[in-house]
């Protein structure tokens, strides 16, 4: 395993006075994947207050729960002294935290046994827990009792789903039945961190596990409606299979896309949905649009497809049209071809309007606000319905999109 030199400088440094210190938790599990760590994360027997003093430039992070950020090269890098945390009072945080000069206690408190292991040059991969082995077999496992992890911490259970997304892997049949058990302790985490989670879920490479939410009786409590997004029958007790025309494999990598396509089965909810999971505003928007859409039939004419890009625009309406030709391909069978050939058609139609010029927004229109005002209608809400109004007209006709046509139906 090759540290990266910063993370090796404070390794050694740490050690060098007398301290034990580790690489540790998802840096080490991508590590051992081939993966690139996007994070490096470094757990130690020194103290807070003895990280401080070892190295020029740090700030205090959550000193609190023992952690220092040291920043060299212009990179933070968080440091945690050994800990072991007490009681969890809210199902989400330890109401003290204990330091501790065991690096097994400390592995001891996290998520799951992949996450669990640390790594330095000098003793190479400690593995108490066996995260070795559930790599190898590609399985997500909680460290020591599921029931205690999740109890401890009600966002685990969502982290992992999250996990088995991402990395592909099966839920240990112990750890995945603590999940269903204590489904409910889900309403004590908060709905941005909800959020996160299955957003984390969906943008994966496997976001066809989203079934799981469903299957492991999660989602009553992720947002008021967001059960009824599911076909999953809820008797489904597994890990797999799941349900693959939910989400299907190769969808474009846009947050509001997959958001969109997730929610089709409740497009009247989706907004609301949304919003209650603290989702930013453009990507509600845009997942709103993108679940009605799938509950239409594709347009049949050039207008119509100009009335959808005048709400969409091209790039987010591409976007949708390959997920329907992914959804044609893993659903739809024998009818895939007669659809896919619908969707090239209409890619076809959106080749010409684009290249034609046509205008398909109020700003391309040939006439703006003042010019209207200019022409005697008054300023406030009837200027803003009037430019509507010529908008559809030339959404109709594009070649009315000049001042004087336009001026001639805008004149009072």
């Amino acid at each position: 395993m090759n540290l990266p030199a910063d993370v090796s400088k404070i390794i050694n440094t740490l050690e060098s006075n007398g301290h034990e210190a580790y690489a540790v938790g998802g840096c080490v599990r991508d590590c051992i994947l081939g993966k690139i760590p996007h994070d490096w994360d470094i757990t130690t027997s020194a103290l807070p207050e003895q990280v401080k003093s070892l190295f020029d430039r740090t700030f205090d992070t959550g000193i609190e729960h023992g952690t220092v950020t040291v920043l060299l090269h212009g990179e933070g890098y968080e440091v945690t002294t050994y800990r072991v945390d007490g009681k969890y009072e809210d199902g989400r945080h330890p109401k003290e935290v204990t330091f501790t000069a065991s690096l097994e206690e400390d592995l001891k408190r996290r998520d799951f046994t992949i996450n669990a292991m640390a790594y330095n040059d000098r003793t190479g991969v400690i593995d108490d827990f066996g995260g070795m082995e559930d790599l190898e077999q590609k399985i997500i496992r909680a460290v020591g009792d599921p029931e205690q992890r999740f109890t401890e911490d009600a966002l685990r259970m969502l982290r992992a789903l999250r996990f088995s997304a991402q990395l592909n892997f099966t839920i240990d049949p112990d750890t995945y039945q603590a999940i269903r058990k204590l489904a409910p302790n889900l309403s004590h985490v908060s709905k941005e961190r909800i959020q996160t989670e299955l957003t984390k879920l969906l943008m994966s490479d496997h976001p066809d596990h989203i079934a799981l939410v469903s299957a492991s009786d999660l989602a009553p409590y992720i947002a008021a409606h967001f059960d009824e997004a599911f076909d999953v029958p809820s008797e489904l007790a597994a890990p797999s299979p799941y349900i693959r025309q939910w989400m299907p494999d190769g969808l474009p990598g846009e947050k509001y896309l997959r958001w969109g396509t997730f929610l089709r089965g409740v497009p009247a909810d989706a907004g609301r949905i949304l919003r209650e999971l603290r989702m930013d505003n453009d990507t509600i928007k845009k997942a709103k649009i993108i679940a009605a859409l799938f509950q239409e039939d594709l347009p049949e004419n050039m207008y119509e497809i100009r009335k959808i890009l005048s709400v969409i625009g091209y790039e987010a309406y591409g976007a949708f049209l390959d997920a329907v030709e992914c959804l044609c391909r893993d659903v739809f069978g024998e009818e895939s071809a007669f659809r896919v050939e619908k969707i090239h058609t209409v890619r076809k139609h959106i080749q010409a309007i684009r290249e034609a010029g046509d205008c398909i927004s109020l700003k391309e229109l040939a006439v703006k606000g003042q010019d209207l005002i200019e022409a005697g209608i008054p300023k406030g809400p009837a200027v803003g319905e009037m430019l509507h109004r010529l908008l559809e007209d030339v959404l109709r006709v594009p070649s009315h999109n000049t001042r004087e046509i336009l001026m001639a139906i805008a004149r009072p």
